[in-house]
C-alpha cells in the first residue's frame, strides 16, 4: 500500500514477472459515497486524454472472494511520487527520502498543473472542474513530469449551461480544507473560478513551503492574506527557506573569481524577481472574488514567460 484517501486505498502492484508497475485504487465500498466516488472518476477519464493527467489503463467493478462489491482503478505507477511529499518531506515525525525541488522544477510543475486545468475548463468536449487541486493529487513521474489525479468528486458541466451534468456527484463535497473557494462555503455552484482559487492556494504552498492548513492560519487570515501583506518588499522573507538555500548553492557554483561580486548580484536579483513574480500570481488566483482571479490560459502564458526571464532567455512575443 502506498497511499490513503477518503474513499479507499492506493497499492502499488508489479505485473508480468515485473515488466509492468501499476498503481490500483481500490475503492471501500462500506465508506458513504465510495461508489459515486468510483463512477465519477470513470466518467470524467473516460473521455480526456491529455500529458499533465493521470493516464487510466482499466476499471474493474465485480465481487471479491466474500461476494462484496469491489470496484477499483488501474492507472500507470508514476515513480516521483505525490507533489505533497517533495513539498513535505519530513512532516509526522517521519524522516522521507531527502527530496528537493529547486525554482525551475516548481516552475514546470505550476505550468503543467495550469496546462491540465486549462484543458479541463475549456478544451474538453464537456467543461470539467476538478474540485480537489491539492498536492497530494498532483502525481510526478521519474522525470518530474506533472499528472494530476484523483477526479472522484469532479464536475461535468455542459459548456452551453454552464450546469452540472454529473448527478451523481458527491452534495456539498468541493474540495479540502485550506483549498476550498470561499465561494463555495457560501453555497455557489462550482465553477472554473473555485479550481483556479485551489491553484493559487497550491501556488502559494510550492513556492512559501507552508501549508494553507497551518496552524498559524485561522480566523480570517489565511495564506494569501499573509503572502499579500509582504508581496511589495518583503516577498523573500516568506519563501521555502530549503528552496533559497538550493539557489545559494548554485549560485556559489556558477560565480568565477573575476567577476564574483557582479555575478551574485545579477543571480540574486533575477531569484528576487522570478519570485516576486509566481507569488503575485498565486495571491491573483486566490481572491476573494472568483471574478477577480486569473484565467488558467493567462496563467500559463505568465508563468512560461516568467520560466524563461529566469532561464535567461530573451523573448519579446506577447510583452
Amino acid at each position: 500500500m502506498i497511499g490513503m484517501g477518503s474513499f479507499g486505498s492506493m497499492y502499488k502492484r508489479v505485473l508480468n514477472h515485473g515488466k509492468t508497475v501499476v498503481a490500483i485504487k481500490v475503492f471501500n465500498i462500506r465508506q458513504r459515497g465510495a461508489s459515486k466516488s468510483f463512477k465519477v472518476e470513470c466518467d470524467s477519464l473516460r473521455n480526456i486524454r491529455h500529458r499533465n493527467l493521470v493516464k487510466i489503463l482499466t476499471s474493474c467493478s465485480s465481487i471479491d472472494f466474500e461476494d462484496n462489491d469491489f470496484k477499483a482503478l488501474v492507472y500507470e505507477f508514476m515513480p516521483g511520487g505525490s507533489l505533497e511529499r517533495w513539498l513535505h518531506p519530513n512532516e509526522n515525525g517521519i524522516q522521507d527520502e531527502q527530496r528537493h525541488l529547486n525554482i525551475v522544477q516548481r516552475l514546470n510543475i505550476a505550468i503543467d498543473v495550469a496546462t491540465a486545468l486549462d484543458y479541463l475548463h475549456h478544451h474538453c468536449h464537456m467543461q470539467i472542474i476538478h474540485c480537489d487541486l491539492k498536492p497530494s493529487n498532483i502525481i510526478l513521474d521519474g522525470d518530474l513530469t506533472t499528472h494530476l489525479g484523483d477526479f472522484g468528486i469532479s464536475r461535468i458541466l455542459s459548456k452551453a449551461t454552464n450546469r452540472s451534468q454529473n448527478h451523481t456527484s458527491l452534495i456539498g463535497l468541493k474540495g479540502s480544507i485550506g483549498y476550498i473557494a470561499p465561494e463555495y462555503g457560501a453555497g455557489a455552484n462550482v465553477s472554473t473560478h473555485g479550481d483556479v482559487y485551489s491553484y493559487g492556494i497550491l501556488l502559494l504552498e510550492m513556492f512559501i513551503g507552508k501549508r494553507p492548513t497551518h496552524e498559524m492560519f485561522k480566523d480570517n487570515f489565511n495564506l494569501h492574506c499573509w503572502t499579500e501583506m509582504v508581496l511589495r518588499d518583503r516577498v523573500m522573507t516568506v519563501v521555502d527557506p530549503s528552496l533559497l538555500s538550493m539557489e545559494k548553492d548554485e549560485e556559489n557554483e556558477a560565480t568565477t573569481a573575476t567577476n564574483i561580486t557582479g555575478s551574485l548580484r545579477c543571480m540574486k536579483d533575477r531569484v528576487q524577481e522570478c519570485l516576486n513574480s509566481v507569488i503575485r500570481i498565486g495571491v491573483a488566483c486566490s481572491t476573494e472574488s472568483p471574478w477577480d482571479r486569473m484565467e488558467t490560459n493567462d496563467v500559463v502564458k505568465k508563468l512560461h514567460m516568467i520560466r524563461n526571464i529566469y532561464l535567461g532567455i530573451c523573448t519579446h512575443q506577447g510583452r
